[in-house]
C-alpha cells in the first residue's frame, strides 16, 4: 500500500469523526457532548478517537478550521476573476449561503461555538475569521462607494454584522429541500440588504428622517433605595 493511499484513508477517517462530532456539538453543544458520546456516533473506540485528535477541543477547532478554510479558499477563488462591486457582493452571499445550506450543523457549530476554544487554537481560527469579515467589509465599502451620498446612513461595521446575521441566522429555519432554493435564497437576501423590505421607500415615509432615540431598558426593575425585600 503506498503513502498517498494511506494518507486517503487516514484523512477520510478523520472527516468522518468531523463530520459527525460536528453533528452532535450541534444537537447537544459543544460543553454538553463527551468523547463517549461521540464515539457511540462515529462508532469509533475511544482508543481510536484520541489516535486522530488528542481532546475534544482539538475536533471542535479542526471543524472551525476546515470550514473557514474551505470557505475562505473557494470564494477568494470565485472573486479573482470579478472586479464588479455588486457582482462581488453576490458572489460573497452565495457562497456562504451555498456552503452553510451544505452544512446545517458545521453552520450552528461556528455560531454557536465560536468562542469555545481557547489559547492558540482560538488565535488561529480567529485569525481566519477576521480575514472573512475584513474581506466582507472591503466589499461592501465598494459597494457603497458606488452611491456615496448615501455613505453618512449607514455604518459599515454595522452594515458588516448584519448581513453576517441574516446569512448565519438560516440553520433554524431554513430547509435546503424546502420550497425556497439556494439561489432564491441569495436573490432575497441580496434584495432586503441592498434595497430594504419597503424598496424605493422615502426616509420620511419610514419615519428615519429624525434622529434616532432609544432607550436602554432592563428586564429588571430597579430596587427602592433602602429597601430590603425583593
Amino acid at each position: 500500500m503506498s503513502a498517498n493511499e494511506d494518507f486517503s484513508r487516514y484523512d477520510q477517517k478523520l472527516e468522518h469523526i468531523l463530520r459527525h462530532s460536528a453533528r452532535i456539538f450541534a444537537e447537544k453543544s459543544y460543553h454538553s457532548t463527551s468523547m463517549r458520546d461521540i464515539s457511540r456516533a462515529t462508532g469509533v473506540s475511544l482508543a481510536g478517537l484520541y489516535h486522530y485528535c488528542k481532546s475534544k477541543e482539538e475536533l471542535l477547532f479542526l471543524i472551525q478550521d476546515n470550514c473557514f478554510g474551505r470557505v475562505l479558499e473557494r470564494l477568494e477563488l470565485r472573486l479573482a476573476t470579478e472586479n464588479d462591486p455588486i457582482h462581488r457582493l453576490r458572489i460573497f452571499i452565495e457562497n456562504h449561503l451555498a456552503f452553510f445550506a451544505a452544512n446545517m450543523a458545521e453552520m450552528k457549530v461556528l455560531s454557536h461555538e465560536a468562542d469555545s476554544l481557547a489559547g492558540d487554537l482560538h488565535k488561529h481560527v480567529s485569525t481566519k475569521k477576521n480575514r472573512y469579515t475584513r474581506l466582507a467589509q472591503k466589499i461592501l465599502s465598494d459597494v457603497q462607494a458606488l452611491r456615496p451620498k448615501y455613505h453618512r446612513h449607514i455604518d459599515l461595521t454595522v452594515a458588516t454584522y448584519a448581513l453576517f446575521g441574516m446569512m448565519n441566522w438560516i440553520y433554524n429555519w431554513y430547509n435546503p429541500q424546502g420550497k425556497i432554493g439556494v439561489a432564491d435564497l441569495v436573490n432575497n437576501i441580496m434584495r432586503l440588504f441592498l434595497s430594504g423590505f419597503l424598496e424605493g421607500s422615502e426616509p420620511g415615509e419610514l419615519g428615519l428622517s429624525g434622529p434616532a432615540r432609544a432607550e436602554l431598558v432592563s428586564v429588571w426593575r430597579a430596587p427602592k433605595i433602602g429597601s430590603s425585600g425583593p
